[in-house]
């Protein structure tokens, strides 16, 4: 059912990612949703000069920078009923307080796979061309390649492997149908039906590293898949390979992908590192079979307006009395990014 009274909604991020989350019209659908001042955000829930407003509220509207919602917020804000967060994991956001009293969660996670996943669609058909490897050469001969020099090159029939049927690794998959890729799939909760639902070969992680010439890493960062790609499994890739990862840096062990890397066996193409970022002296920096990139390839820019767009759609359904969309459910946690 409908609220009977408006109900209150309060930011809590850090406020440099407001005007890109919630530009102009936004903003006007989440103050006629929800009574809000768009010039309150929240970084502190035992912040006296907050208390008059947060006892008042029923919903937090979070982002990056938001502090850790445990009995702070529910000691501030005793009315709390949904959390709408306009970014993507709630894993380390949410604690065990807010899901033990009840307090819905709703992730704009789905808005955010969408630029990891076109991102990583590039750079797999720029490392099938060796778009990398062309560039440094050029840089430093201005010669263009001979026919020899490409035979090996090219996206016609490149072996794919994706590590994890997520949310990103699932429209990743969607995004390769219309090439000439032979897509292979590794996701425990996933059985041979679904994969081929989905495009893919399924394989064991070891069988799919073996046969693939470029891996893309798409599992979550829970205690399962920490250091999955160890020295050993990173071994099984085959020479030239090509490793990308946009999920996190401690799903492979980081000593183990330096030694691969800095001996020119393998391929890499980071997003994510492990420890982000690189130190200073990381040869990784530097090496011509290293295409590295700062954690860009969530939602930047003009792309956070899709996971404010999620956020206020999902606030009018609170309003509206409706199920969310993309309500977040605590027994979800364990296998999700």
């Amino acid at each position: 059912m409908p609220s009977p009274h408006p109900l209150r909604a309060v930011f809590a991020m850090d406020p440099v990612h407001l005007p890109l989350l919630f530009p102009p019209p936004l903003m006007a659908r989440l103050r006629q949703a929800a009574e809000l001042d768009p010039t309150l955000v929240v970084r502190d829930f035992t912040d006296p000069a907050a208390a008059g407003v947060l006892a008042r509220t029923e919903v937090l509207i979070t982002g990056w920078g938001c502090p850790h919602l445990d009995t702070d917020v529910l000691t501030a804000a005793p009315g709390l009923r949904a959390v709408l967060h306009a970014a993507g994991s709630v894993r380390s956001l949410v604690g065990d307080a807010l899901w033990k009293a009840g307090v819905t969660v709703s992730s704009a996670v789905t808005g955010n796979a969408l630029p990891v996943a076109e991102y990583t669609l590039a750079m797999i058909l720029l490392a099938g061309k060796d778009t990398f490897g062309h560039r440094e050469r050029f840089r430093s001969t201005h010669a263009y390649p001979t026919h020899r020099e490409t035979a090996a090159t090219g996206n016609v029939g490149r072996r794919v492997g994706v590590i994890g049927a997520s949310r990103v690794g699932r429209r990743l998959l969607e995004l390769l149908q219309p090439f000439d890729f032979t897509v292979l799939l590794h996701d425990p909760y996933v059985d041979a039906a679904e994969a081929a639902e989905l495009g893919a070969e399924l394989l064991s992680l070891d069988d799919l590293l073996r046969r693939s010439d470029i891996v893309s890493l798409h599992a979550p960062d829970i205690p399962e898949t920490y250091r999955m790609l160890d020295g050993k499994r990173l071994g099984l890739i085959r020479d030239g390979g090509v490793l990308i990862n946009t999920s996190r840096g401690a799903l492979v062990d980081p000593a183990a992908l330096t030694d691969e890397l800095v001996s020119g066996r393998l391929h890499a193409v980071l997003d994510v590192t492990e420890p982000e970022p690189l130190p200073a002296r990381s040869p990784l920096y530097h090496l011509p079979n290293v295409f590295l990139t700062p954690h860009i390839a969530g939602s930047l820019g003009n792309e956070l307006e899709r996971l404010g767009r999620i956020v206020v759609e999902e606030l009018e359904r609170v309003v509206g009395g409706e199920g969310l969309v993309h309500e977040v459910r605590e027994g979800d946690l364990g296998r999700v990014a």
